[in-house]
């Protein structure tokens, strides 16, 4: 037997549900064999068999909406406006992108950062130790991967400053930095090598990439690092050794590079 109890706000009355659940083999399918009561409007039984799509349904939205989104859409239905709470992003999941081209400091969220590059560098050697002995181009090729795990496993809380995903394998026009093709091509690489064996059955390099956003998650909250300014500078100055280029041409070596 279970006794539930509500109230019925408008007419300032409690009301009590007993269930008699002898043959129950579902919660959510048919759980009980009638509704009996005074009749007081349309019923909605969502635990009605014949529900079951309806329930499928709503879960979806759920999952592909977000809370924020569908209130807002019943409250423009009801024609009462609805103000999204002060979150990183209301309407998840959907982006906010700044009204400016360049990448600036307000737009990225340092902590993240500075997480996602401590991260590839304590799991880096760990899980990818094949992959950093291409010399120079293994180890930066992790913190892209780091910062594609994010894209990959995170909530779309977490993309509330997406200018940070543009420090994975910058711009085309060289903002904020030229994009780097050897460590872009071997991002794909992997990415696609960890698909394919995970079809065959084996989730190792897959499992890699979860442990690097895992890592990132928990350091961010103590690592440091550079600037955002040093990081973008640093990528340009080691352009050429990654085969930095934008739409116009291969990124040039820095004078102080031609005459080291």
């Amino acid at each position: 037997m279970v006794v539930q109890q509500g109230m019925n706000g408008e007419a300032r009355q409690a009301r009590r549900y007993h269930w008699l659940s002898e043959g129950l083999q579902s919660f959510v399918d048919d759980p009980h064999t009638a509704i009996d009561g005074p009749t007081q409007g349309n019923i909605i039984n969502l635990a009605d068999r014949r529900a079951a799509a309806s329930r499928r349904v709503q879960v979806e939205m759920l999952a592909d909406l977000g809370p924020d989104r569908i209130v807002a859409e019943v409250g423009r239905l009801e024609g009462k406006p609805v103000t999204p709470p002060e979150t990183d992003e209301p309407f998840l999941p959907h982006l906010v992108m700044p009204a400016h081209h360049d990448v600036r400091p307000s737009d990225v969220m340092l902590r993240r950062l500075h997480g996602t590059l401590a991260a590839a560098a304590e799991r880096g050697p760990a899980d990818f130790s094949s992959l950093l002995l291409v010399p120079g181009v293994g180890a930066r090729t992790v913190k892209s991967l780091a910062m594609v795990a994010e894209v990959i496993h995170g909530a779309p809380h977490r993309f509330a400053d997406p200018a940070r995903f543009s420090m994975a394998h910058g711009g085309k026009d060289g903002h904020p930095f030229p994009v780097p093709l050897k460590v872009y091509d071997e991002t794909i690489s992997v990415l696609k090598s960890a698909v394919a064996k995970a079809r065959l059955g084996s989730d190792e390099e897959l499992g890699a990439i979860k442990r690097l956003d895992d890592q990132a998650r928990r350091l961010e909250v103590t690592a440091t690092g550079p600037s955002l300014d040093e990081f973008m500078q640093d990528e340009r100055r080691l352009s050429p050794q990654y085969g930095g280029r934008t739409v116009w041409d291969r990124a040039e070596p820095s004078r102080k590079s031609k005459k080291a």
